[in-house]
């Protein structure tokens, strides 16, 4: 029995031509490609904060979104908000969700009854997702909104925010635990500095490596043996954020003997900010086996924030998975839309198409990236640019058999240096006519 989406029923895949809004064009649940269904290589996730608690406020505005489930307060509006999450859930068959823990439940006047709260609605969302077999992909504490994070949670230059914090992520662990969910997420909201000039750089990072410790110590305790997710972010709130880009964390989990429990959940948005592409991001953390998960979304280039926008630049969503496939399949993690409709976007419905939007446009990226690896376009280009190193001189450099006198004996002999062209733009137009194609 619907109550929030009574006019939409349950949306189904019905192929390009469909002129149905409320239809999948490209995104077919049960399509093969490959050895996996779409929905196995794929493993959608709703964000609960963008969808159920967003009201499209921005720092120049207030809301312009009223949802019905807004007519209440409280705990009334957190229930509410679970009933329209799995009813929505429903019609998109959407296998998976996410959350932070205020987005669950309201905070109390105390941390005790925060708590208290969050066991109310963890019951209640344990109900839901037993009856309709929708799954936890990973869930997280906000520790940036309430201001007794302004100088951070882990970094904080307060000894008691950083026991607090400790307190929320330690419940949050039960929580992930009780719930079965695949994954814990460390969004280090404020973990970073505004000025160098009242920073002790050393101590902050040491703190968040300790903290970080504490928790992997605290799974262990209780049994949950999910993944833990770090999320860069390279900035805002924050002038420097200490999780700047994948790179950035995976040297600091390296540094602090981190690297065996944590991996990567990269969002678009985050690397458009730290000037990179999401494809670059991903990659960086395949190769050096922590590619955890994906928050899919995207940023407005010419925009300097965090927009969080639905994605449906096809081209990007191909890159990101071919490095998926690459990588043998996202694991634990999925494709989470960490994502808002635009504040202009004020009806219900506009959720609906939002997220068909985002599943069709990764559902097309995905059968041209399987078709790019089937016919070896990238492999072939690759290994022709880097032929020289197959043989003689530079497979003796690969293999290490060289120093460099020999190297400079070599090259006096050899100075006269042709190189090839590396076909990008080639390259790039036969992207288009395999995403053309899908």
């Amino acid at each position: 029995m619907t109550k929030y989406f009574n006019d939409i029923q349950q949306v189904k895949f019905e192929g390009g031509a469909s002129k149905n809004p409320f239809a999948f064009k490209y995104y077919n649940p049960e399509e093969v490609i490959g050895e996996k269904t779409m929905k196995e290589h794929l493993r959608f996730s709703m964000a609960y904060w963008h969808t159920f608690n967003a009201d499209g406020s921005d720092p120049f505005g207030a809301g312009t979104m009223l949802r019905p489930w807004d007519k209440f307060q409280g705990m009334d509006q957190s229930k509410a908000r679970a009933e329209a999450a799995f009813e929505l859930f429903g019609k998109l068959d959407m296998p998976y969700y996410a959350f932070h823990d205020v987005d669950i439940a309201p905070e109390g006047d105390t941390l005790r009854e925060s708590f208290q709260n969050t066991d109310q609605m963890v019951a209640v969302l344990k109900d839901y997702m037993k009856a309709s077999g929708v799954k936890l992909l990973w869930n997280t504490a906000n520790m940036f909104t309430n201001p007794r994070y302004v100088h951070g949670a882990a970094t904080s230059s307060n000894a008691d925010v950083f026991a607090y914090s400790a307190a929320k992520v330690k419940k949050g662990l039960e929580v992930a635990k009780e719930l079965g969910s695949e994954n814990y997420v460390f969004w280090g909201g404020r973990e970073g500095y505004d000025s160098l000039l009242n920073t002790n750089m050393g101590l902050e990072l040491d703190n968040l490596a300790r903290f970080m410790h504490l928790a992997v110590d605290y799974a262990k305790e209780i049994g949950y043996t999910g993944q833990f997710l770090i999320e860069p972010k390279p900035k805002e709130p924050t002038k420097h954020q200490y999780d700047f880009d994948v790179a950035t964390a995976l040297q600091f989990l390296q540094k602090y003997d981190l690297s065996d429990h944590f991996k990567m959940n990269i969002e678009a948005n985050h690397a458009t900010l730290a000037g990179h592409t999401f494809e670059h991001e991903i990659r960086v953390a395949r190769l050096n086996g922590a590619l955890g998960s994906l928050d899919a979304n995207q940023g407005d280039p010419l925009l300097g924030w965090d927009t969080d926008e639905f994605p449906t630049d096809i081209y990007t969503s191909t890159l990101a998975m071919y490095e998926v496939l690459e990588n043998g399949g996202i694991g634990s993690g999925g494709l989470n839309f960490d994502a808002k409709t635009r504040r202009s976007s004020i009806d219900p419905e506009d959720l609906v198409y939002a997220h068909i939007a985002g599943m069709d446009s990764f559902a097309r990226g995905l059968k041209a990236a399987h078709n790019l690896r089937t016919d070896r376009v990238f492999e072939d280009a690759i290994a022709k640019r880097y032929s020289s190193f197959t043989e003689g001189i530079g497979l003796d450099i690969v293999e290490g058999k060289v120093d460099f006198k020999m190297l400079e004996k070599y090259a006096l002999e050899h100075d006269q240096i042709k190189n090839e062209s590396g076909r990008i733009e080639l390259l790039r137009s036969t992207i288009n006519q395999y995403i053309f194609e899908a």
